[in-house]
């Protein structure tokens, strides 16, 4: 089932009538495939629960208009939107039995959809077997470890056979183990059900190893769309480049002056690259943590700070007057760093390194 949104937004009143109310949502659209994987990925309080909430049922658009396919759901009930839905602190019952919990929403379902008894019980089976839990039906969910009821919640949510699964953060309340296997255990799911499914998360990591496409939000606004690789190699702005990444992009003042691309912002700036194309003015300069390449008469230079060694990378820490935060770059372990040195020398590479307007924060591109 494609999920298409167009123009929604969603403002929540103000505490009383003088207040301004917020704007949680601005004038969304998407436009997500049939049988995808999206990440809604964002800071906390950027919007991306609420535009699930939206999508579900559970709230209600100031404006704008949510389709399943070629029907228009903004105005019907979540219980006839043929949604399943995982929370983050999963909601199961805890007087109830695996198999109880994942029967419950069938036994709700009334008229000619509800299935007989037999057929609830191995609609049950079918999705605990799916989620490898078909041994533990007859638990409760105090007997179970986190991921074990993380697995019956989605089995939960998968037994009424929905058109798009909703997933919020739910990955949050696992150790980062479980977390890492779960993610693993729920796109072998998707990719099996073949359900068009919208998964919000904070954890960039997460977003990019787990889904088809990501959204990239700030405050309530979509600043980019695309496959997770290609929004890391090419972000449209500061926000998003820095969001996105492990270790973070570090981040210089610079400019640009006569077709080149200096770091710092006094007669010291050094000419790190040729920028064709770039009028005169004053910029961020992101470079990748992998963008570096250490060189004994490197164009950047750096004051040492430490080296750490990760097996088949290196992580040269060091500093720099144009960046206010400590500067991580990642070189194979096959380079001989002097860690006595005072200073560190750098050359930086052309696709790792990104220029953004200092007043919009706007990608700039270069040749």
């Amino acid at each position: 089932m494609n999920v298409k949104i167009e123009n929604l937004t969603k403002v929540f009143p103000g505490r009383d009538r003088k207040s301004e109310g917020v704007t949680a949502v601005d004038e969304f659209t998407l436009d997500i495939p049939d049988g995808k994987l999206v990440c809604l990925l964002g800071p906390s309080g950027c919007g991306k629960s609420t535009l699930l909430y939206m999508i579900s049922g559970l709230e209600h658009p100031t404006s704008g208009k949510i389709f399943f396919g070629e029907k228009d759901v903004t105005d019907i009930p979540p219980e006839k939107r043929g949604v399943g839905l995982v929370f983050q602190n999963y909601a199961l019952y805890p007087h109830l039995t695996v198999r109880q919990i994942i029967k419950f929403p069938l036994e709700n379902v009334k008229g000619e959809a509800r299935l007989s008894k037999e057929d609830m019980e191995k609609r049950a089976l079918e999705v605990a077997k799916l989620v490898q839990i078909d041994g533990l039906m007859d638990r409760k969910p105090g007997q179970m470890s986190g991921g074990q009821q993380q697995r019956v919640a989605i089995a939960r949510a998968l037994a009424k056979m929905p058109d798009v699964l909703l997933m919020d953060e739910p990955l949050s309340n696992l150790d980062a183990r479980l977390r890492l296997h779960t993610r693993e255990e729920i796109r072998r799911i998707q990719k099996e059900t073949g359900i068009t499914t919208i998964f919000v998360t904070h954890d960039q990591e997460e977003a990019m190893s787990i889904s088809d496409m990501i959204v990239v939000m700030k405050d309530g606004i979509l600043n980019q769309l695309g496959k997770p690789q290609e929004v890391y190699d090419d972000p449209v702005n500061l926000f998003v480049a820095s969001f996105l990444g492990t270790p973070k992009i570090n981040i210089f003042k610079g400019f640009v002056k006569n077709g080149g691309l200096y770091v710092g912002s006094d007669d010291k700036a050094e000419k790190i690259l040729d920028v064709n194309g770039i009028d005169d003015r004053q910029v961020w300069i992101g470079i990748r943590p992998e963008g570096f390449e250490i060189a004994k008469d490197g164009k950047l230079t750096c004051s040492l700070k430490g080296v750490d060694v990760m097996g088949r990378d290196i992580s040269v820490v060091c500093s720099h007057p144009a960046d206010d935060e400590v500067i991580r770059a990642i070189i194979s372990a096959e380079n001989d760093v002097d860690r006595d040195a005072q200073t560190v020398r750098f050359n930086v590479k052309p696709h790792k390194t990104f220029i953004f307007d200092r007043e919009t924060d706007e990608r700039i591109r270069f040749s």
